[in-house]
């Protein structure tokens, strides 16, 4: 059976490829999208995700937008890394109808309704509020997988802090303090195990169609970055390896602890996962440790390309 789920996202080229991943995988049943401010402001965020869903003729998909700015900080966006447009600068156009909000009731709703998960790829904002707002329901969630954070990687917007929960740290230690369901941290430690290789992107490229010419117009500009900033060949695609997790537990392997964030000073945004037990709290986080980067990369492709499976396993069993 399809597993019911909200994406809270906030797309960002990675979290386009995530939406791309969860709407053709068979396993999700996508009850809506919520929009939270992060790599771009939210409705912008919101602007993005309805182009993914006219790509992929899903416009049915209802996608409310949720905060726009952090519990306390000053909201800080990411367009360095994905655009003044959050998708490469590629400036896709569509028919923009209204704009949807609610993000935070709508996740309170379903939650409600039980059998519900969230796959979160953004800052955590909407989640925060949702559980200010009535905790008890919020509390009704199957389950909370969440991309963002780090073990022992360091940050990728500070030496220690990961950009999702360093944008808004705040709302992080509100979901930490607060939940009583799993929750799952996908962080740097395996994301980064995960690079859309050069050799990928040529075979996509060679694929083509909608969907290939889309991932490959949008990730040329994410490509530039990490070259400049670390550089990579390629890029680091986080947010599909969090929804490739939801669906498939093998991928990845991790160990539950208790973790604390910090809210404050210098180090503002780092996960402290208290893997030694000195603080004696229970355990609130499966923290995720190691990858299977190449069965994740197979996963991937396939689920965007199902016709190619053979030149698939070839490329990424040769990368």
């Amino acid at each position: 059976m399809k597993r019911k789920v909200i994406i809270d996202c906030d797309p960002g080229i990675d979290d386009a490829l995530a939406l791309i991943l969860a709407i053709k995988s068979n396993e999700l049943d996508i009850l809506g999208i919520t929009i939270v401010s992060g790599n771009v402001p939210a409705l912008q965020g919101a602007k993005n995700a309805k182009k993914i869903l006219k790509l992929l003729g899903r416009e049915e998909i209802k996608i409310y937008v949720g905060e726009e700015y952090p519990l306390v900080r000053k909201l800080v966006t990411a367009e360095d890394t994905h655009g003044l447009d959050g998708l490469g600068e590629t400036n896709y156009t569509f028919n923009e109808d209204l704009i949807d909000y609610g993000g935070v009731d709508f996740i309170l709703e379903k939650a409600k309704e039980g059998d519900v998960s969230i796959i979160a790829l953004g800052p955590l904002t909407n989640l925060a509020k949702a559980i200010e707002k009535d905790k008890e329901a919020f509390n009704s969630l199957e389950e909370i997988v969440s991309m963002g954070g780090a073990f022992k990687s360091h940050g990728n917007c500070s030496p220690v802090a990961e950009f999702n929960y360093w944008v808004d740290p705040e709302a992080v230690k509100v979901v930490l303090d607060n939940l009583e369901i799993p929750f799952t941290m996908v962080g740097l430690d395996v994301t980064r195990e995960v690079v859309l290789t050069p050799n990928y992107i040529e075979l996509i490229n060679q694929i083509g169609g909608n969907i290939g010419r889309f991932v490959v117009d949008i990730t040329r500009f994410y490509v530039d970055f990490h070259w400049k900033q670390e550089r990579t060949l390629g890029c680091v695609i986080n947010d599909p390896l969090a929804v490739a997790y939801f669906i498939d537990r093998s991928l990845c392997k991790g160990f539950t602890s208790y973790m604390d964030i910090v809210t404050d000073g210098i180090a503002i945004g780092q996960t402290v996962v208290d893997v030694a037990n000195f603080y004696r709290k229970k355990h609130n986080v499966r923290v995720l440790t190691d990858v299977n980067s190449k069965e994740f990369m197979k996963y991937f492709l396939n689920i965007l390309f199902e016709d190619y499976k053979e030149e698939i396993e070839k490329i990424v069993d040769n990368n």
